[in-house]
């Protein structure tokens, strides 16, 4: 063969392989604009794997990202490209949209962020303006799981129980309503979610006992379509649904007085081909089934998976994780859709790993339950019968005739933090915990007057009852609270691999394509494991606690990787494993050379010498109202608190004025309730007393 016949098969091979390479790199960083994210994109994520598009990626949730880039061949090279401080000092649990190069996401009250995703830029910022009084309604921080993008328009819940649709361009306001009855203690930290031209939002406040619902909103217009009722209301009324009327023969007593609970405040996914909503709906209110349904019962459709028609919002079919809950063991958790190979035949299935210890595997077309095994230790129950789907409860489990103690405990065996599934590996990567905590029957409760947290609206009626033995699981007792990072086979039901960590309150997770995970810890890591074998690969330290799940998008044919570092959230508000660091957004690429921000290496308390005088019955009396007007966000403990004060630690500034901060809302703008409407300034002075023996007592300890 000649030269004259090789170079135009040279240059052949040479065009062939450019357009290779343009053909993946088309694949890979090919972008819609935000206006073109429609009902067909959305269907079709992967046509732009590049983008992140819904709150889960897919409509499938799984968090598995196309993207390679980043491989474990190059990962030593992964630095980081920027960082943004956010100024905020409560919780980041947002999961970051990014479309077209703009990354947009939900901070701390609600606040919505657009920035540029290749450099960090801020592009605009939206602030609802929630009031700061509000945040009394908190069970969980003032925190906000993100967005949802369409044909131009973010949307975010607020706070405040409000859908807003705000311009992407430009951050303004296009409309704004009001999902929730004013007159009721909900709110709403979860993203929403775009279904078929509608924009589905559900809320929270079942510790505060409301009643649940979940409902759907035209895009464009706002106008509300459809709602669906999580339990049901006053069965001397009309009920809304046929599944109202079934559910309300699984209830005893009178619930309704009480909100019943069920509240939807996470979880959900959708399969166009079977045109169907999954949404997993959360605890009873009060929690102690014994009090809000006292003949037992279901209670339907608390704890639960339910499958809507989105077009209508009727009910098609359901299955409950934890029939008649008494535990607060919700079904919010993440729902990850996916198609498995079980005893040789595909499976539209969905999976889930509740609260309450097990991994389930649903098929989604019906709700016929397939598989349920613990991923924890579990107490509460043996096992799932594979026939009906039920728990085996053990028999102590209810805490009828003892307290006792019940792992998993109300933060979980898994919380909210997402989960992510490889299909490669035929792996789901869990962000789990285990833990144990005493329940018992409060026989003092009375219906927001009385119990933990009652001041402040919450509505449990669990607690420990002296008159009653205590069961001690010795099991349990051996378990020091730690979190972990599992990996499960939902096929071969069992656990391949797992990753303790130090904390039990760690970030979600991100899956990629070159089988790596990812994943971000409450000591204030950002971690990346093989996701066959688990053998961490690549580590670095970004200063503060993690909560929320990484994201991993490109632009310009460049990968990114990026992490919202901000501590807080339910358990974040008490404890931390890490210094306390403003929020920030972490971004992370190969040859990524940017500097790291200084860091706050620790958080130095110490407890000052205030004399004081009281009596037993003073600081005992303190403590009861402490319990119940307090407790919910402080500790007395020495343990330093996480983003809300130990007041052990309280300056002699804050005890002068103690009654200002308390009683007339002194530091309402930082969020700080007051309860000049409910304690005198008697009661008031023995909280301070019972805080300030309460320093006493640590500092004796500590000598």
């Amino acid at each position: 063969m000649n030269m004259k016949t090789l170079v135009p098969i040279f240059f052949c091979i040479l065009s062939f392989i450019h357009c290779k390479r343009e053909l993946s790199n088309t694949s890979y960083s090919e972008s819609i604009k935000v206006q073109e994210v429609d009902d067909t994109s959305l269907v079709h994520t992967d046509v732009h794997p590049g983008d992140w598009l819904s709150y889960g990626l897919n409509y499938a949730e799984d968090r598995y990202s196309a993207l390679d880039q980043i491989k474990k061949t190059n990962i030593d090279s992964l630095g980081l490209l920027w960082s943004l401080d956010l100024g905020t000092k409560r919780g980041l649990e947002a999961t970051p949209l990014v479309v077209d190069g703009i990354m947009y996401f939900t901070g701390d009250w609600s606040r919505v962020y657009a920035v540029d995703a290749r450099t960090g830029t801020m592009l605009w910022q939206y602030d609802p303006l929630v009031p700061r009084a509000y945040g009394e309604k908190a069970c969980c921080d003032v925190v906000n799981r993100g967005v949802a993008l369409y044909k131009g328009h973010v949307y975010a819940g607020t706070f405040d129980g409000r859908l807003i649709s705000l311009n992407a361009v430009n951050g303004q306001l296009d409309w704004s309503i009001m999902t929730v009855d004013t007159t009721k203690p909900y709110t709403i930290t979860g993203a929403p979610r775009i279904v078929e031209g509608k924009i589905i939002i559900g809320n929270g406040g079942a510790e505060y006992g409301v009643r649940g619902y979940i409902t759907a909103y035209d895009a464009i217009t706002g106008q509300q379509v459809w709602r669906f009722y999580t339990v049901p209301g006053d069965p001397a009324k009309p009920f809304e649904s046929k599944a109202m009327e079934d559910a309300a023969k699984t209830w005893t007593g009178e619930w309704w007085k009480y909100g019943g609970g069920g509240t939807a405040w996470d979880a959900m996914a959708y399969d166009p081909g079977l045109h169907l909503l999954y949404i997993g709906t959360g605890n009873g209110s009060p929690w102690d089934r014994n009090y809000r349904s006292p003949g037992g019962g279901d209670n339907l459709y608390l704890s639960s998976i339910i499958a809507l028609n989105p077009t209508t919002g009727v009910l098609a079919w359901y299955y409950q994780t934890t029939p008649g809950d008494s535990w607060d063991f919700t079904a919010t958790q993440h729902i990850i859709l996916a198609d498995l190979a079980i005893k040789g035949q595909i499976r539209k299935v969905l999976m889930q790993a509740p609260k309450n210890g097990f991994f389930y595997v649903i098929d989604r077309t019906n709700g016929q339950f397939i598989s349920g095994d613990p991923f924890v230790y579990t107490s509460w129950a043996k096992s799932i019968d594979s026939t009906t789907g039920r728990p085996i409860e053990t028999d102590f489990a209810r805490f009828d005739k003892s307290n006792t103690d019940i792992s998993p405990t109300y933060d979980g065996a898994h919380n909210w933090h997402p989960m992510a599934y490889n299909p490669n590996t035929n792996l789901v990567y869990i962000p789990a915990a285990e833990r144990v905590a005493p329940y018992g029957h409060d026989p003092h409760w009375e219906h927001g007057k009385s119990g933990f947290g009652s001041g402040n609206g919450w509505n449990l009626g669990t607690g420990t009852d002296p008159t009653k033995p205590f069961r001690k699981d010795t099991i349990a007792a051996r378990l020091a609270p730690k979190g972990m990072l599992i990996a499960w086979d939902p096929v071969t039901r069992q656990e391949k691999w797992r990753i303790t960590h130090p904390a039990d309150w760690n970030g979600g997770v991100l899956a990629t394509a070159s089988d790596i995970v990812w994943q971000g810890t409450a000591d204030g890591r950002f971690v990346a494991y093989d996701a066959a074998i688990g053998t961490k690969i690549w580590e670095t330290n970004v200063g503060g606690g993690v909560i929320a799940p990484p994201v991993t998008y490109m632009v310009d044919g460049r990968q990114y990787i990026t992490l919202l570092v901000g501590w807080g959230s339910g358990v974040g508000q008490k404890r931390k494993w890490a210094p306390l660091q403003p929020g920030r957004v972490f971004t992370f690429a190969l040859q990524g050379h940017a500097s790291f921000p200084v860091y706050n290496k620790t958080n130095l308390q110490t407890i000052p010498d205030i004399s004081f005088t009281s009596t037993k019955e003073d600081i005992q009396h303190g403590q009861v109202l402490f319990n119940q007007y307090c407790a919910i966000c402080h500790v007395v403990n020495g343990g330093g608190g996480g983003i809300i004060p130990d007041l052990v630690y309280a300056t002699e500034a804050t005890h002068q004025n103690f009654s200002l901060i308390v009683r007339k809302g002194a530091y309402l703008a930082n969020g700080m309730p007051r309860f000049g409407d409910r304690l005198s300034e008697a009661d008031v002075a023995d909280v301070q007393k019972f805080v300030l023996n309460s320093a006493r007592q640590v500092k004796e300890r500590m000598k």
